[in-house]
């Protein structure tokens, strides 16, 4: 191979790895955005934030609880308004995403304290499989399963 092609493969290397360091920085940095949102959605759970619940979650939300009872975005918004479901904490371990174009899959692991129709707070430790969606720049829930650890 003369200089001539030594240069050129030398500067389409050096493109390749210039995309490559973009799209490894893009994924990172959506990563990161999407943790920030699922912590910010749990706190919003937490303090009662209906509007900021609202903006989070897709409006086809399918919101499924360790005992098989499943909420709508409606049901989570109402029942944390009238005090039939309230969250004191939520805590999230060992997260780890995966994306997929505009989904991700959230998994985790959570301590929840909760009280439901008044009675005495519970702390559950749940297995956590968030589904959550970009629309435009941001993301929204779509769906939510927890599993009782055993």
């Amino acid at each position: 191979m003369n200089i001539y092609g030594q240069t050129i493969m030398k500067f389409l290397l050096n493109i390749l790895l210039l995309i490559s360091s973009f799209v490894s920085f893009a994924q990172t940095s959506d990563e990161e955005k999407l943790t920030a949102t699922v912590k910010e959605f749990h706190k919003a759970l937490v303090d009662k934030n209906t509007i900021s619940i609202n903006q989070q979650t897709d409006k086809a939300l399918s919101y499924g609880h360790s005992n098989g009872w499943i909420q709508t975005k409606t049901d989570v918004i109402k029942d944390l308004e009238t005090g039939y479901i309230s969250y004191q904490g939520i805590n999230e371990d060992s997260i780890t995403i995966t994306m997929n174009g505009n989904m991700a899959n959230v998994r985790f692991l959570g301590e929840y304290k909760a009280t439901l129709k008044g009675a005495e707070a519970t702390n559950f430790l749940l297995r956590v499989l968030e589904v959550w969606v970009k629309k435009s720049k941001r993301w929204v829930l779509f769906a939510r399963q927890g599993v009782k650890i055993q």
